[in-house]
């Protein structure tokens, strides 16, 4: 029996194998017990009604968080959404359960056609996907599961296997999506950057043409409410890139959305230095990647740092120039070590100003700029706060030595995701639950969060040796 089986089954006889005894909190059992109602056998989806298939940045954030209750279960997680990388190196931001109806998600598999429309670059046929991908955070995860336990990943080969998918998901992202000529990575949907409806995409995607509302139904309305999830029109204009990009075989670059996030890219630098680790582990020498991530840390200050609005914005690689929506995503390049002071010192400033009110007037940083107007602090990524980026910007002003913010963003994300019953997102002012509840990824960054009693952030943790 693993770990998460046993805290659900017996939560009055624990007995850490693994870490050193957790803090004996409710919380702890509560949100064990939603990662084992999610567990599928294989991988974890992140809510059975609105999710019911594995999600790609949902899989590395929820490894972050098992790592605590069973780090066999953790590499399990990671393992089998590598098991379906393309041949072209991507990975898909969606692995489908064959079990599953194809009418409980859309869009299901027989939209995406991978393993025919995506032939040419290499999609599985054993098993269905989406084309497209989300953001890697998949190194760093990998990481952090082979540190809590290197006795079992060395005896189970976890690194040399995943190792070489993960250098192959690097090289795909730096060379096949540097379409903007920066060295950064672009994405070619909205899906894959995460953070789905931010006001951030409206200018690029004001420019496609949305398909017929009659071509498609939407399977989130069945279990969200429509003030809380994109508007149609949005996601007619989503329906329209996917269509295009699998009618196109899934090929890089003739697309008319192109947007270079800093989200994304920051997230990248954060695993090429995690391989950096992992290769070090595995005997090699990890020199070249922690290059390669200062060189794309000073491409991504380059292109999107913005001194006098504090923040990274967006570029918009297509229409040219900076989307200048204030959005989360222009705060998590926080997380990386290798910013200068003075930009780690405005960006600090900048999430307790008026547009993201962290210690002021919200407790969690809010997806989007609390004076924007398109805020809406109940709109999917138009406004609520999201535990993802929150446990980012914990870790990053950790790791920028802001110890006092980030002690209070870590007890605010606590008590919001055991009072909200671990919910997908919310309203940044209340805390009132929104989407989903029990999800997955809230669950287990709680874990990892309560599991900090060192206040070791992530990023440092990419320097340090093993445990034990």
């Amino acid at each position: 029996m693993d770990r998460t089986a046993q805290l659900t089954a017996r939560p009055t006889e624990r007995d850490i194998a693994y870490d050193p005894p957790p803090v004996r909190d409710a919380l702890h059992v509560r949100a064990s017990r939603v990662l084992e109602a999610n567990w599928t056998g294989t991988s974890t989806v992140p809510s059975r009604g609105l999710y019911p298939h594995q999600w790609s940045w949902d899989s590395a954030f929820i490894a972050i968080g098992l790592r605590h209750l069973s780090p066999l279960r953790a590499q399990t997680e990671l393992e089998t959404l590598l098991g379906a990388q393309w041949g072209d190196g991507r990975v898909p931001h969606i692995v489908f359960n064959p079990s599953v109806p194809l009418d409980a998600y859309f869009p299901s598999p027989d939209f995406w056609r991978s393993s025919t429309a995506g032939r040419a670059a290499g999609a599985p046929r054993t098993v269905q996907t989406s084309g497209i991908v989300q953001p890697p955070v998949h190194a760093l995860a990998a990481w952090l599961v082979h540190r809590a336990d290197p006795g079992l990943s060395r005896a189970r080969g976890f690194l040399t296997r995943v190792y070489p998918r993960l250098a192959a998901w690097h090289r795909y992202l730096l060379h096949r999506r540097d379409l903007g000529g920066g060295g950064l990575a672009s994405v070619v949907h909205p899906w894959e950057q995460g953070m789905d409806n931010s006001p951030c995409w409206d200018a690029p995607l004001s420019r496609i043409t949305p398909a017929p509302a009659r071509s498609f139904r939407r399977a989130d309305l069945d279990h969200g409410a429509a003030e809380d999830r994109p508007t149609d029109l949005d996601y007619g204009r989503y329906v329209r890139l996917a269509t295009e990009y699998r009618d196109g075989g899934y090929a890089d670059g003739a697309g008319d959305f192109a947007v270079e996030d800093p989200s994304f890219n920051a997230l990248l630098i954060a695993s090429e230095h995690a391989l950096a680790r992992i290769a070090q582990e595995l005997g090699a020498t990890g020199t070249a990647r922690h290059a390669r991530a200062e060189r794309l840390t000073a491409a991504l200050i380059e292109r999107m740092w913005d001194p006098a609005e504090g923040m990274f914005f967006c570029r918009d690689v297509r229409g040219g120039g900076l989307v200048r929506e204030r959005g989360v995503s222009g705060l998590i390049p926080l997380l990386l070590p290798g910013l200068p002071r003075d930009i780690s010192a405005a960006l600090v400033r900048t999430t307790a100003s008026e547009h993201f009110g962290l210690g002021n007037s919200t407790r969690l940083v809010p997806s989007y700029d609390l004076l924007g107007e398109a805020f809406d602090p109940h709109r999917y990524w138009r406004g609520p706060a999201w535990f993802n980026t929150n446990w980012l910007l914990e870790r990053a002003l950790r790791t920028q030595g802001e110890h006092r913010r980030a002690d209070g963003l870590r007890e605010a994300v606590l008590d919001i995701a055991q009072s909200s019953d671990f919910a997908e997102y919310v309203d940044p002012y209340t805390g009132e639950a929104c989407g989903a509840t029990g999800f997955s990824w809230t669950a287990a960054l709680s874990l990892d969060l309560l599991h900090s009693h060192t206040h070791t952030t992530a990023v440092e943790e990419l320097k340090g040796g093993d445990r034990g």
